[in-house]
């Protein structure tokens, strides 16, 4: 790189510059008007021109002068003025130049710069052309002055990569910095061979001020040093050590995890063997271990470093995920992890592209993993995860790492030792997450290795299952019980540790004999086992239910000297149970009790009549009228809220001795034991009808409701048992309902002979079920490709003791309308699974054999059905869709949100679906589309059409319409061969009627599927 100095030779083709202070060698360029050079000037006082002449013919001509050189100050490429000089003295090991560099980006391929001023002050101009033509690289001006009387000899260097300062958002990764440096005077530096830095050999002669222009390779320099060369020789073989011991360290580790890994196998074990290797790897690449190893040009090598960050993070955020298990907290953490996998390795992909892009990336991943997982490491260790709890230390150092990374690449930290110190601390967080890794793979001892002795075995056994020590000392009549019993019920700790008397001080006295008592026994008879319940009071006074498991310790006298066992708290199982009892009695709904337990009080107060005479109850029956059309208008949950109203209105009526019970969906009954005299009765029963009569609001809306009332009074009823005093009310209650409704009738014994077929159906009805007067058939459906039995629908008879059977057309009906049609659809529901489970058994055929069940509107409105089928389901064991449930397509259009809701959730607990009498009704194809049914079941009226020769047009419709919806199809009422082959033909699959056969009791249908009878 050429320079020109003024006062010097110039080179062909350049101009010499003079220095601005000293005056030139021909003076100042002569006037045009003037004297010619060379000529004697004239006295002033001779001169034609006068003094004053002269004198501004010089101001003009200094001025001139001046104008011109300010112009061809402004036409040099990038001129420059005077460098401050750095001092450099022989005790100075290091001094940073970079606070002293200037900064240029010339236009051209040549600057032109000024000096620093010499040792005579003079400044000087120099030019420096770029070593390659049309690159127009940026450049740096630094001085340097030597004012000793020795030569002095430093070494210029320029890192390639530095992290400090290097940003987060496109970072810089290193790259070589200066191409060559031109020194204004003296020896031109020299380069040394080096891999991770620019480094020039500089020269300062004694006495000198050397201006240098150095040309750079990019635009950035992040730092420049004058260093002594024995200093940065140390200073390198220092690092140097420093860094092979932290590489050796972090390859030992990530080894070392790697063994875990094979020895223990566990997800968290290759996390941080992989987290290890990618911390090693870094280490590798920023300590310049890599590069020595495998040569690569700069380009590879800010690959390498952006791919080894965007890796740090992918196995950092593996390790968290890992560690802290987070799938088993919320499926939702592992979808958001493996986003972020994928995006953290297309990263590495994208290092090959643009790598301050995925390092400027990798590095914001860092962070936020570091952040996100400090929130997640102390949420779950708030909740008591023991990994959690032991992940805080490590955590809030990787914390206070990030932080002191971020201040590094921001360059608030400045410290050449900052990134050496960084990569240690990096490879210290490792070391501790082995640490706790290992912590993790080796606690528990030898309970985790399983050498265990069979006291520590029950020990443990004991721990797992939570139950509490109980230990009486009969000699020392001392009770010893776990801590844990006294904590829960909030006593002071040995507050239940004493003699058996103050233990029986805290058990409930309703408990104390009954406890006391088993005690007794197994004292006395030296053997048994002890499993009793009480309730022990707490601190703050409820009781809490306790089961004691125990058994006596005989001594060698033969007496019983210990007793010892566990106590465990069965509150909940209790309190459930008693739960339980309540819904078994009561209504769900209103908290009413229910038929049985209202029947059981009308018992009971007719007893207490038959023995005092002051006791005379009365019953009293309401239903609703037209209660149906209130549902429908208003939606079922609006009518379950009228109903608790309802309740609530009528309850505060009563007094403590009457009852009032739900005995059925619509209808209430009461049993009136405050008032005695008939008009009394019969005026409290228009005051119920007067109460129900009051209009309810309900969503900005009134609605008014009526109700039908019959009555008993205990004179009519002498005699009568409970259940026949209550049907006497029903009695009273359907003749009014009869005359209208709205009405108060009291019965009379010539109602009786007033009753239809109609209410002694209903009466018998409600007893069907519990005689066992109801039977279960089964329809053959036959597969009519084959002619095989394929399934069985489900079809109920009525064995009346007086009627004889009767059809499901004779009392369904009446059963949906009286809401006995519930009971009679689980009964059916369960002998339908009961038997399909004994042929599945039985006949292990594919596709397998399948029995279909109707379900009323009743039942498909109640959201009982759904757990009723899935007990059905879960108790019968039959395979998933085989158990169908048909619903009529009438039924399903009356409400089709509804219904499509309800079919799905049947469907998903594993219950087939089967849509019966399409055709008979209006179905939108798009609901039929949208409900899951796998099954149609074509009406037999589609069928007969067959029979008389008419053109099956509508059939074939129904066939194809199914087959593209993928649904199978079963025709119902196949009465001849002709009708079998016909149907077949049309693509029917299955087909059921007199054909076929009839209806088969359980017995006959295990016969045919070959199960055993004494099952059924």
């Amino acid at each position: 790189m050429p320079a020109t100095l003024a006062g010097e030779p110039s080179p062909a083709g350049r101009q010499a510059e003079t220095p601005a202070d000293k005056p030139g060698a021909g003076g100042a360029p002569a006037l045009p008007w003037g004297p010619a050079a060379g000529t004697t000037r004239e006295d002033p006082t001779t001169s034609a021109f006068p003094t004053k002449v002269l004198a501004a013919l010089r101001l003009v001509h200094l001025i001139l002068v001046a104008t011109l050189a300010l112009v061809a100050i402004l036409a040099a490429p990038l001129p420059a003025g005077a460098v401050e000089a750095v001092r450099v003295t022989p005790d100075a090991s290091a001094i940073d130049l970079t606070p002293a560099i200037e900064r240029y980006r010339s236009e051209g391929d040549e600057i032109r710069i000024s000096t620093a001023p010499g040792r005579d002050g003079i400044v000087r101009r120099i030019a420096v052309k770029a070593r390659e033509a049309g690159t127009r690289p940026e450049w740096i001006v630094f001085a340097l002055t030597n004012d000793t009387d020795e030569q002095i000899e430093r070494l210029l260097v320029a890192p390639h990569f530095r992290l400090v300062g290097s940003g987060v958002v496109w970072p810089d990764l290193g790259s070589s910095r200066v191409v060559a440096i031109t020194a204004s005077e003296g020896f031109r530096p020299e380069p040394e061979a080096t891999t991770d830095a620019d480094v020039f050999t500089i020269t300062l002669d004694p006495g000198t001020t050397i201006t240098f222009v150095a040309e750079l390779r990019t635009p950035n320099v992040p730092q420049l040093y004058l260093w002594e060369g024995d200093a940065y020789r140390e200073k390198v073989n220092g690092l140097t050590l420093y860094r092979g011991i932290i590489i050796g360290i972090a390859g030992l580790l990530a080894l070392f995890l790697t063994i875990i890994f094979v020895v223990k196998g566990a997800l968290i074990f290759p996390a941080a063997a992989a987290l290890a290797w990618a911390v090693l790897a870094y280490a590798c690449i920023d300590f310049g271990f890599f590069q020595r190893v495998f040569p690569v040009n700069e380009a590879a090598e800010r690959i390498y470093r952006a791919a080894a960050e965007a890796v740090l993070a992918a196995t950092l955020l593996v390790f968290l995920f890992a560690y802290l298990n987070l799938n088993r907290w919320h499926v939702r953490y592992s979808h958001v992890t493996a986003f972020w996998l994928l995006f953290l390795a297309a990263l590495v992909g994208l290092a090959v592209i643009d790598p301050p892009v995925a390092s400027g990336v990798a590095r914001i991943s860092i962070a936020a993993v570091a952040g996100i997982g400090f929130v997640l490491v102390m949420h779950l260790a708030t909740h008591g995860y023991d990994r959690a709890v032991m992940l805080i230390p490590t955590w809030l150092l990787l914390i206070a790492w990030v932080a002191a990374a971020g201040f590094t690449v921001t360059g608030q930290l400045a410290t050449d030792l900052v990134s050496p110190a960084l990569i240690g601390g990096l490879v210290l967080i490792v070391m501790l997450i082995g640490f706790t890794v290992m912590q993790h793979a080796f606690s528990g001892g030898a309970f985790a290795q399983g050498h265990m002795t069979d006291a520590e075995r029950r020990a443990l056994a004991l721990s797992g299952a939570g139950d509490v020590v109980f230990d009486w000392d009969l000699v020392s009549d001392r009770v010893f019980v776990g801590p844990e019993v006294e904590q829960q019920l909030g006593l002071k700790r040995g507050t239940l540790e004493g003699s058996a008397s103050e233990w029986l001080d805290h058990i409930h006295p309703f408990d104390r004999d009954r406890y006391r008592t088993s005690l007794d026994a197994v004292i006395e008879q030296r053997r048994g086992r002890i499993c009793q319940d009480f309730r022990l009071r707490s601190a703050s006074g409820p009781y809490h239910w306790l089961r004691l498991k125990a058994r006596p310790m005989v001594g060698t006298d033969g007496e019983v000297i210990r007793i010892v066992g566990t106590v465990a708290d069965v509150t909940e199982a209790k309190t459930a149970e008693e739960r339980l009892l309540q819904d078994a009695v009561h209504d769900n709904l209103t908290g009413l009790p229910n038929r049985q337990l209202f029947g059981d009080r009308l018992e009971a107060a007719l007893a207490l009549a038959g023995g005092d005479e002051s006791i005379r109850p009365t019953v009293i029956v309401l239903d609703l009228d037209r209660f149906n059309q209130v549902n429908e208008s208003v939606g079922l949950s609006a009518g379950d809220s009228i109903l608790l109203t309802l309740s609530r209105r009528v309850g505060r009526l009563l007094r403590p001795q009457d009852t009032l019970a739900r005995v059925s969906g619509d209808q209430f009954a009461v049993v009136l034991l405050s008032e005695r005299e008939p008009d009394r009765v019969l005026a409290f029963a228009d005051m119920i009808r007067r109460t129900i009569a009051t209009p309810i609001t309900y969503a900005d809306r009134e609605i008014s409701l009526t109700a039908s009332i019959g009555l008993t009074l205990h004179d009519a009823g002498a005699g009568a048992r409970g259940e026949e005093f209550l049907r006497q009310a029903e009695l009273a209650m359907a003749h009014a309902k009869r005359q209208g409704g709205d009405r108060i009738e009291v019965f009379r014994p010539t109602m009786r002979s007033d009753r239809d077929e109609r209410l002694t159906l209903e009466s018998d009805l409600r007893r069907a079920l519990d005689r066992g007067e109801v039977k279960v058939l089964f329809q053959p459906i036959v597969r009519l490709e084959d002619r095989t039995i394929a399934g069985f629908e489900t079809q109920l008879r009525w064995d009346h003791p007086r009627l004889g059977r009767l059809a499901p057309a004779a009392f369904l009906p009446l059963a949906e309308e009286t809401g006995l049609i519930v009971n009679l659809g689980i009964y059916a529901l369960e002998r339908a699974g009961q038997e399909l489970a004994a042929w599945q058994a039985a006949l292990d055929v594919e596709p397998p054999i399948f029995a279909t069940v109707n379900v009323s509107s009743r039942q498909l409105l109640r959201h009982d059905l759904l757990q009723e089928v899935k007990t059905v389901l879960a108790r019968s064991g039959v395979l998933p869709g085989s158990l169908k449930l048909e619903f009529a397509e009438s039924l399903v259009m009356e409400n089709p949100e509804y219904a499509a809701q309800m079919l799905l959730r049947l469907r998903d607990l594993g219950a087939g679906l089967s849509l019966d009498d399409f055709g008979t009704g209006y179905s939108s194809l798009n609901y039929l589309q949208r409900f899951p049914f796998d099954t149609i079941k074509i009406d037999q009226s589609f069928v007969r059409q067959i029979g008389n020769g008419r053109r099956p047009a509508i059939l074939r419709s129904i066939v194809k319409l199914a087959q593209d919806l993928g649904m199978e199809v079963v025709a119902e009422g196949a009465e001849s061969e002709s009708d079998a082959i016909e149907l077949y033909q049309l693509g029917c699959e299955y087909a059921e009627g007199v054909l076929f056969g009839e209806p088969l009791s359980p017995l006959q249908a295990r016969q045919l599927m070959g199960a055993a009878p004494e099952a059924a």
